[in-house]
């Protein structure tokens, strides 16, 4: 009989932005601040794409300099790079 191939997950993926939380930290910050309904959804995809742009440049930096495992100063570097090129 054939091995399964189904991989069972345990953790549900969240396919949700968490608007309550991202509306209350708002308010928190900034009481003033209006946003426009779905900006908090704009918001969670910056920093969503953010986080993704951050995942590469860290793994481009291991493996320049021959390392298989995404280490502190890689990521430290990459976020230099990032930041620089996203203040416009």
């Amino acid at each position: 009989m054939a091995l399964s191939t189904r991989v069972s997950q345990k953790k549900q993926i969240r396919r949700k932005a968490p608007r309550g939380f991202l509306r209350r930290v708002f308010k928190r910050q900034k009481p003033h601040l209006r946003l426009e309904t779905s900006g908090d959804l704009l918001v969670h995809l910056n920093c969503l794409l953010f986080v993704h742009r951050l995942a590469e440049e860290s793994r481009i930096n291991a493996c320049e300099n021959k390392c298989g495992v995404i280490k502190n100063e890689h990521v430290l570097a990459a976020a230099k790079v990032i930041l620089k090129k996203s203040r416009g």
